[in-house]
This record gives C-alpha cells, structure tokens and sequence, in this order.
C-alpha cells in the first residue's frame, strides 16, 4: 500500500454513466416517455444534457411543450420505460476493482447522484455494492444538481473539509456542483455529456476510460 499522503479523504461519484454503463437506455426511455404524452421526442442530445439532474426538473426540461399538468405521467411512463430496461445496465468494466483499491486505501467513499433514494437502493443491489459506499445523497432527499447541497451534506457527514473532497463524474451538472461547492472535480469521457464542455468547470483531470481514471486516482488522489 502507497505511503504517500492522501490529497482527498472524501471522494465522491455521480452514479450513472459514471460508474453505471446507462447513458444510451435513459436517453431513449426519456425520448419514449415524451412521446407516450404527446410531446416532441427530445433529440437525443437533449435527452443526455439532463441525465443528472433530478428526475422532474430533467423531465421537464427536456419536454418544454408537455404541460405541467401531464408531469406526473410523464415521470410514471419514464419510469415504465427505464424499469423494462432494469437488467440490461451494469457497471462499467473496471469499476470494482477500481473501489476496492480506493477502499484499500481508507478513502471515505460516496455517491451522489440525480436518482432516486429507491432508485438507488434498487441499483446498488443489483450491483452487488451494498455496505461499499460510506454515505450517499440522492436527489429526492436533497437538493438536485448542480446546487451544492448534496456535497455539503456529505461533507458534513465525515467531517472532511472541501479541499479535502473531490467529485468525480460525466456532465457538467457534476462538474458545476463541484465548482459551487468549493470542492476539486475530475470528469469522465464516457458517459452523457461531451467532454469539451468541462473544460470552463477545471477539472483536475478527464478520464477517457475506467482504467485512466484509475490510474490518475491512484497517482493523485
């Protein structure tokens, strides 16, 4: 085990399309709930902007002609859609082995994610990663994305200060709660959102791939 001091005590991951292989199957169950309503089908590039955020202010967000009053079928037929979908996301290659070397290292680790509370007891467990995480936040218990709560939150719960923290995840909506929250970020290539438009959030680093961000986390974290 590395000897060199730790930069960050907390480190923090959004969930999907940064540790959950599910950007593709949200973009589509979002377009198919739009239309199941009678809205525009979202391009998908505006399906994949809100992957992130909080379900209803995604949802909405992405269907600007569907009118409020339809929002809660709207959210009940995305959900239709994603939970038809359920058994189809894994995690990325490499993220296991990823964790537990970080865990080796007596990092306190976190998730901090625009889903559900269910949502995400639901993935964990089907991730098999229950009891891997130290403390999550999900975005019916707090503050969605990018306002800071989330983080603040869980910097409180550990005691860890911002410079001490870091957020690790693939959209903007990550990388800008991380600005807000005074705290370091690094953005990941592969997931929802393109990498060229992290660079005005500085991120310390963009991994292209699960085992770059490995590499860096092991080097630098």
């Amino acid at each position: 085990m590395s000897t060199r001091p730790r930069q960050f005590d907390l480190i923090a991951f959004d969930w999907d399309g940064t540790l959950f292989d599910s950007t593709q199957i949200i973009t589509r169950c979002i377009q198919d709930a739009v239309v199941d309503v009678g809205g525009v089908k979202p391009t998908q590039e505006a399906a994949s902007y809100v992957i992130g955020m909080a379900l209803m202010p995604a949802l909405a967000h992405a269907a600007p002609d569907v009118p409020q009053d339809k929002y809660p079928l709207l959210g009940e037929r995305y959900r239709f859609h994603y939970m038809k979908h359920a058994n189809d996301i894994a995690l990325f290659d490499g993220v296991l082995p990823l964790l537990a070397a970080l865990r080796e290292r007596h990092h306190w680790l976190a998730v901090a994610t625009g889903k559900s509370r269910r949502g995400l007891d639901d993935a964990l467990h089907t991730a098999e990663l229950k009891g891997v995480f130290d403390g999550s936040r999900t975005a019916d218990e707090t503050a969605g994305k990018p306002h800071p709560r989330m983080l603040h939150e869980l910097m409180r719960e550990f005691g860890v200060e911002p410079e001490r923290t870091l957020m690790i995840g693939d959209t903007t909506h990550d990388l800008q709660m991380a600005v807000n929250a005074g705290c370091a970020s690094v953005g990941v290539s592969y997931g929802a959102h393109d990498h060229g438009q992290f660079e005005p959030l500085n991120p310390r680093f963009v991994a292209h791939s699960v085992k770059e961000l490995h590499d860096w986390l092991l080097a630098h974290a």
